[in-house]
């Protein structure tokens, strides 16, 4: 079956974009050794070309020279013997090996050389014409043996050194960016720790731009991102500020509104109000802690607990069933000491079961598995962009207003982080949302 032209060209294109795809692989380093390499080898080839071809015009101006003068030789004796000297092997009298160009040239009145360097036998021949009725052609050849030997061996001297250059000019390139190179991987390494909210990292280049003359990219990179990292950190802490302060004066008022509710008369509006008031206060407390995580200055209280008898504890406050409760096997469960902040686990998994029963559907599972506790719900799961990009404050996801303020997961994972454990968020493949805490073994 013939191919179409569509598939020839698609063919073509394959090597092509397997070689762009091998160097867009390579690092900075290796792509400015590369480069460096590539260019001193053409020069070195251009420059070899250069001197080849000038070494080969000097060796054959002189092998014509030389065959040209002997040719006069030969001349002089035929002129005065009628006949060539027999004991010069390289001269005589209508050749039949003499190259046609060169008869042609001889029988026509003119004396020319002919310089074969490209054959397997090399040589140099000299002819002019001799008589006149008939014309004959005298011809002179000699051997280049020597001279084709000495251009193989210079050749090779000009193939080394290009190798050295190259070689030289390789080193050299790496030597060069791999300062570069580690300058930019420093600057990579500071923007991602700065990405993950180590906002005190800064890059600190030894070479500022405003210290030296001239244009230092690399610097004036590592200051725009020290620069970038800084205002984030005033910026953010402004922020956290603003929201401390306003949770923190908002607790006074709520807490007299809270005293004033509990004073109403029993009613239905009165069941209203004290709920609304308890969800802005809970909403409060919940920002206060968000912005003591945010400002990390939570210091939790570490102690050796056993993991299975500790989460069976706050499983019965948090409202769990004991069918609701599972110990994958007694000895790992309850035999597993872990070392943690016991209140802080329980505000974690209070969250998480308070989350699993809001947005999920019963039952809510709590297991232990080593030091590994889950709490699986049997719900929608997990919505795609938490699962992608991790909870967002103020969003849960759901489209009914009311129903949360998303800072669950948020307080639940800054906890863990605080604690030392490691919160996963996945989704059942039966369905439900997933999370599993996973505590520093004692």
């Amino acid at each position: 079956m013939r191919r179409g032209p569509r598939a020839a060209a698609k063919d073509r294109k394959a090597p092509r974009s397997g070689i762009r795809a091998a160097l867009n692989s390579l690092g900075l380093r290796w792509k400015i050794t590369a480069l460096l390499a590539v260019g001193c080898a053409v020069v070195a080839v251009a420059i070899g070309l250069l001197v080849h071809k000038a070494r080969l015009d000097q060796v054959g101006e002189s092998a014509r020279s030389g065959a040209v003068a002997q040719l006069v030789r030969v001349r002089q004796l035929y002129e005065l013997t009628g006949q060539v000297d027999q004991d010069d092997t390289g001269s005589a009298l209508d050749d039949p090996a003499l190259p046609a160009p060169l008869r042609q040239a001889a029988l026509a009145g003119q004396r020319q050389t002919y310089l074969d360097m490209a054959s397997d036998d090399p040589c140099v021949w000299a002819a002019r014409p001799v008589g006149d009725n008939p014309r004959h052609v005298l011809s002179v050849r000699q051997s280049l043996d020597e001279q084709a030997d000495e251009m193989a061996e210079f050749d090779r001297q000009l193939m080394v050194s290009g190798a050295v250059v190259v070689g030289l000019a390789a080193l050299g390139g790496a030597a060069l960016s791999s300062r570069l190179s580690r300058e930019l991987r420093t600057a990579a390494a500071t923007a991602r720790r700065i990405s993950q909210g180590d906002l005190d990292a800064r890059i600190d280049h030894p070479r500022p731009p405003g210290l030296r003359h001239g244009k230092d990219e690399v610097a004036e990179l590592a200051t725009a991102v020290d620069t970038m990292a800084a205002s984030l950190q005033q910026r953010l802490e402004a922020e956290q500020r603003f929201t401390a302060d306003v949770a923190h004066e908002l607790r006074t008022p709520l807490t007299g509104l809270h005293t004033a509710a509990e004073l109403l008369p029993p009613s239905r509006p009165t069941e209203l109000v004290r709920d609304r008031v308890l969800a802005l206060r809970t909403l409060t407390e919940d920002l206060l802690e968000v912005a003591r995580l945010d400002a990390e200055v939570e210091k939790p209280d570490l102690d050796v607990h056993p993991l299975g008898r500790l989460v069976e504890t706050i499983g019965e406050r948090a409202g769990c069933s004991p069918a609701g409760f599972t110990a994958q096997g007694t000895r790992s469960a309850y035999g597993t000491f872990v070392r943690t902040d016991a209140r802080r686990l329980e505000r974690i998994l209070a969250n998480l079961v308070g989350n699993a029963r809001k947005h999920g559907a019963e039952p809510v599972e709590v297991r232990v598995d080593g030091v590994e506790v889950t709490v699986r719900d049997h719900g929608p799961g997990f919505p795609g962009h938490l699962l992608e990009d991790g909870p967002r404050r103020f969003q849960t996801g759901v489209q009914e207003r009311g129903q949360g303020t998303g800072l669950g997961l948020t307080i639940a994972l800054g906890q863990a982080q605080v604690i030392g454990a490691d919160v996963d968020l996945s989704n059942a493949p039966d369905g439900g949302a997933v999370a599993v805490v996973r505590l520093p073994k004692a």
